[in-house]
């Protein structure tokens, strides 16, 4: 075994691998760029090494870097987990001139299952089942309109290099498959270094079922049952399980030994999935995708109910030791669910949030697997993803409910979750009965997203503004108290409390917070009251006691309960913005942290309510800005490659009456 492995990630992946080097005894060196000087796997490492600047280019995508790094730490072996370099085959090829031992399959196995185009023609040759459509490498637009006309729509366009989502379209009409072809090929340019699209025919009512394999240097190769990856947003999965609700004991069988034969046809070494769309009309048909040539995101749901530690095994294959067990000896026992935890606004079309992580308390009971620490600043120069949180029961009803308990119990102040999402999606009748299939998120979305600001949270917020100005000490003047005291009648200390997104709502408290009296908008006053406890602010209102998780950065108070977090604030700061912004005709602004890729307008152009504008990329993410309404761009205040803020304008559409 190695005495000192070099994790090349960071994040939770980073955090993960480093616990398991830890347990074998084994030393861990980090690697960090700027952005990521205090992040916890950094703290966590027993050594760690700067690579340079914030842009993963100049840090965790530079080769020459991670190597120098690997040989002033004096490590043997190199961990790549997954994003960034973990498919590169250029990466373990110079990993091996430098005498490094990369801990994943050979350079020529990601080459074969890392180009989509030739892994469908190397699987297919092995008697593995592909997804009709058309792959020749090299296809232009044209033929891909034509490929579109022979298989028929819908069709999915996916780019021949990389994974996760990045550069897909799902194309339901003709009318539009060239701007899906232009968007797809360069979104996979800027992803992958690469524009080369492929063709095949969606699958109805398609389930994502994968198939964790893992194999020796001695020809043993052995599949660890599948996972369900079928709840997806923009074809990246949010929750995964295992084992799959849809596949029974035989399909089990007939899948995991095509996927087995799927590694053997490439002389496969380490831990990889084989990933396939099965249609839930025919669970018993299923096709090839591709193979991840890398430990999966969703890997824990695996180790849960096999008892195994898939990147221990990883380190001893990688260092030339046989598997520790054959086909016959796996056994799935119980059922476990993850769910990621990702830095994104599902109300807002999941678009990229950040922030300074304010608060954080992680659920205990389930497996935390974490990247997060108090102060942590989340930006736009890495993907969204936070956390998972893994629950394993005896049953899958059992793991669904612990999971969501876990989620109600999470508490993440200063970064806008997908937390809460995720709870009523575990919670949806469809979920739960594990009738599942990838377009199910997006069906179900308004019905899954709640955008609403409760009555109870707008008196908390007030309340938790009293206790902030109340006076301290044994003995308090009455005059001095908000809400306090006066000739004639008790006052009324007024808030206007907001949120970016909702107009403000007038709260009035009088008394002392521990005895007031509050009246949201044009309500009648209420009884309620408010204390600190233990860092919380605990809150008594309508007959309920619920305890508050609260933290504040500058003028806005985050609040935090049941897996929900709302960041609200009392001035008027937000309601002039909108009425200034109104009162400009059209603003456009940007919805999240980025980079601008593309300006299609100039200043004077007119526009109709809808015309794409600017496209900002953020966290691998591309989105369209549009024109708010009919008129010209009186303003514009972008350009292509400039770096751009959450809420920052970009340009302003003045309707033609003002124009």
């Amino acid at each position: 075994m190695f005495d000192t492995v070099l994790v090349a990630n960071r994040g939770e992946i980073a955090v993960r691998v480093i616990a398991t080097l830890r347990r074998m005894g084994v030393r861990s060196v980090a690697v960090y760029s700027d952005a990521d000087a205090g992040a916890r796997h950094v703290r966590e490492a027993d050594t760690a090494v700067r690579l340079g600047p914030a842009a993963a280019r100049e840090s965790y995508l530079s080769i020459e870097r991670i190597l120098d790094a690997a040989r002033v730490s004096g490590a043997q072996a190199v961990h790549p987990g997954y994003g960034f370099l973990a498919e590169n085959a250029a990466f373990a090829r110079a990993c091996a001139d430098a005498g490094l031992v990369f801990v994943g399959p050979p350079a020529e196995a990601i080459e074969a299952m890392g180009d989509k185009i030739r892994a469908k023609r190397t699987v297919s040759a092995a008697g593995v089942p592909v997804v009709p459509g058309r792959s020749e490498p090299g296809l232009s637009d044209a033929d891909l309109v034509e490929a579109a006309g022979e298989v028929g729509f819908p069709v999915l366009l996916k780019p021949s290099a990389g994974g996760g989502g990045k550069g897909m379209r799902l194309v339901t009409e003709a009318d539009q498959l060239a701007d899906a072809i232009a968007g797809a090929r360069r979104e996979s340019a800027a992803a992958f270094g690469d524009d080369t699209l492929l063709l095949e025919r969606f699958v109805l009512n398609p389930r994502h079922i994968e198939v964790q394999v893992m194999a020796d240097a001695h020809g043993n190769v052995v599949h660890l049952g599948e996972r369900e990856c079928s709840l997806q947003r923009r074809h990246q999965k949010i929750v995964e399980e295992a084992p799959s609700p849809l596949v029974d004991e035989r399909t089990r069988a007939r899948m995991g030994a095509s996927a087995v034969e799927a590694a053997r046809s490439v002389g496969y070494v380490g831990a990889g999935t084989v990933e396939y769309i099965v249609s839930a009309d025919a669970p018993d048909t299923y096709y090839f995708m591709e193979m991840n040539t890398r430990l999966q995101v969703e890997h824990p749901v695996t180790e849960l109910v096999t008892g195994l530690d898939l990147v221990e095994l990883q380190l001893r294959v990688a260092a030339g030791e046989p598997l520790p067990l054959a086909q016959d000896d796996v056994r799935l026992v119980g059922h476990a669910v993850e769910a990621r935890i990702y830095a994104e606004d599902p109300a807002r079309n999941f678009l990229p949030t950040g922030g300074t992580v304010l608060a954080l308390r992680e659920p205990a009971g389930v497996r935390v697997d974490s990247g997060l620490v108090e102060g942590q600043r989340v930006g736009s120069d890495y993907d969204p993803m936070l956390a998972k949180y893994v629950a394993h029961g005896a049953t899958r009803a059992e793991a669904l409910r612990r999971l969501r308990d876990a989620l109600s119990r999470a508490e993440i102040l200063g970064v806008t979750t997908n937390i809460p999402f995720l709870r009523a999606l575990l919670g949806d009748e469809d979920v739960v009965a594990g009738r599942l299939d990838t377009g199910l998120v997006e069906r179900r979305l308004d019905a899954l997203v709640q955008d609403d600001l409760p009555h109870e949270v707008l008196v908390a917020a007030a309340l938790e503004r009293a206790l902030a100005l109340e006076p301290g000490g044994s003995v308090v003047d009455p005059w001095d108290v908000p809400g306090g005291w006066r000739i004639g009648e008790p006052a009324w200390a007024t808030w206007r409390i907001e949120t970016a997104e909702r107009p403000a709502v007038e709260v009035r408290v009088r008394g002392r917070a521990a005895d007031a009296e509050v009246a949201v908008g044009d309500g009648e006053p209420e009884p309620a009251s408010a204390r600190w406890q233990g860092g919380d602010l605990v809150l008594t209102h309508r007959g309920r006691t619920r305890r508050y998780a609260c933290a504040r950065d500058g003028e806005v108070t985050w609040l935090g309960a049941d897996g929900h977090a709302w960041a609200l604030t009392e001035t008027e700061r937000l309601a002039a913005a909108r009425h200034e912004a109104a009162a400009a005709g059209g603003p456009v602004t940007s919805p999240m942290p980025g980079t601008v890729l593309v300006v299609k307008v100039a200043a004077g152009d007119a526009v109709v309510a809808g015309q794409p504008l600017l496209i900002v990329e953020a966290m691998k993410m591309e989105h369209t800005i549009t024109a708010p309404v009919d008129g010209v761009v009186s303003e514009l205040h972008a350009r292509a490659g400039q770096s751009v803020g959450l809420g920052q304008p970009l340009a302003v559409v003045a309707p033609h009456e003002e124009a």
